[in-house]
């Protein structure tokens, strides 16, 4: 989840994978893949950093379980 702040202020937490595209005229709308736009107060580039620390949050449980299991085929190698 990512937090934005709607332009009234109030703090919200979206699910990063329900975003389908940022836009910036001038204000930043967030549509997301069920149709709904909201305008948040954080800039296209702000959004994009919380989008890939989120996703590399999700990823990096896979990756930690991958290297484990590379080491150990490499040690059984050895």
């Amino acid at each position: 989840m990512i937090e934005v702040t709607r332009l009234n202020g109030k703090r919200i937490h979206l699910n990063g994978d329900l975003i389908e595209r940022i836009e910036s005229s001038p204000d930043t709308i967030v549509s997301l893949n069920s149709g709904r736009k909201l305008i948040v107060r954080e800039t296209v580039e702000e959004l994009m950093d919380k989008l890939e620390s989120y996703r590399r949050a999700i990823a990096s449980p896979w990756h930690s379980i991958q290297d484990k299991v590379i080491e150990q085929a490499v040690l059984q190698v050895l």
